[in-house]
């Protein structure tokens, strides 16, 4: 397993894979503190390395009317003022090289969107912030050409890179994930996470809202971890059903402690 060193992120040492886990976006104060708050306590209880979660902007959504943010710099101050007040350290997604430079003034690590993992000006602008990239694999990717992500952003002079396979294109409404590409991609000489609740997303739905399987994320989950992911990212929202984003895939807050006891448990039983 590869450990993830970063500022504020406890327990790093400890035997345990690390957590990528908050709401798919930032919708208000009250949400991402809510959120921060429970993740901290049960991070802390059980000893898990937690980095906290959330997107600034949404930038890819099916419809326009679709809520895409409150806002990019108030969005990014809450996301950072939920980090500091229970010390963990933060990951949001960047889009462009402009939002790589602003982004990374408020959080510590940035995360290349699985649909953007091609683009060359994108990773060398976020390698150039010095922070820890974490690079989606795209959906049309395979883990062998994930290689050449790492290399952009480590000729910046960043060697802060993960990888993160989030499932394949299977049809138009479907994902699969190949968990060969967990130590394929392991072979690039990075830290490699499963994003559980984005491999359950159901794309393209004629209702212009993606679609979700839920109650598969405990199984999705504990495959990746027996399959040896170093880290698993799952998102989480008090109420999915009434969530601004990604409400259809995403886990109930109130569960994730269950989950995390069930993932502990595969994760000793199979070093």
């Amino acid at each position: 397993m590869k450990i993830l060193t970063l500022d504020k992120l406890r327990f790093s040492t400890s035997e345990s894979f690390f957590l990528l886990a908050g709401p798919c976006v930032v919708e208000s104060k009250e949400n991402i503190f809510e959120i921060a708050a429970h993740l901290n306590d049960v991070c802390n209880k059980l000893q898990i390395p937690l980095v906290l979660k959330a997107s600034y902007k949404k930038a890819n959504r099916s419809k326009l009317s679709s809520f895409t943010g409150i806002g990019n710099e108030k969005a990014l101050e809450l996301l950072a003022l939920a980090g500091e007040q229970y010390q963990l350290p933060t990951i949001t997604d960047i889009h462009t090289e402009f939002e790589a430079e602003l982004a990374a003034r408020y959080v510590d690590m940035l995360q290349i969107p699985a649909f953007l993992c091609r683009q060359t000006d994108l990773l060398i602008a976020a390698g150039e912030t010095g922070k820890w990239v974490n690079v989606k694999k795209g959906q049309f990717v395979s883990a062998y050409s994930m290689k050449f992500a790492v290399e952009k952003i480590k000729q910046t002079g960043n060697s802060k890179v993960m990888l993160t396979e989030r499932g394949t294109t299977f049809g138009y409404h479907d994902l699969v994930v190949d968990y060969r590409n967990i130590p394929e991609m392991q072979k690039h000489q990075v830290p490699v996470v499963l994003d559980v609740t984005h491999a359950l997303q159901q794309p393209n739905q004629e209702s212009g809202v993606t679609g979700g399987r839920p109650d598969l994320i405990p199984t999705i989950a504990a495959a990746g971890i027996a399959a040896g992911a170093d880290g698993i990212f799952i998102e989480t929202h008090p109420d999915p059903p009434h969530a601004k984003s990604d409400g259809a895939n995403m886990l109930p807050l109130k569960d994730i402690e269950i989950l995390l006891k069930k993932l502990q448990k595969i994760y000793q039983a199979s070093k």
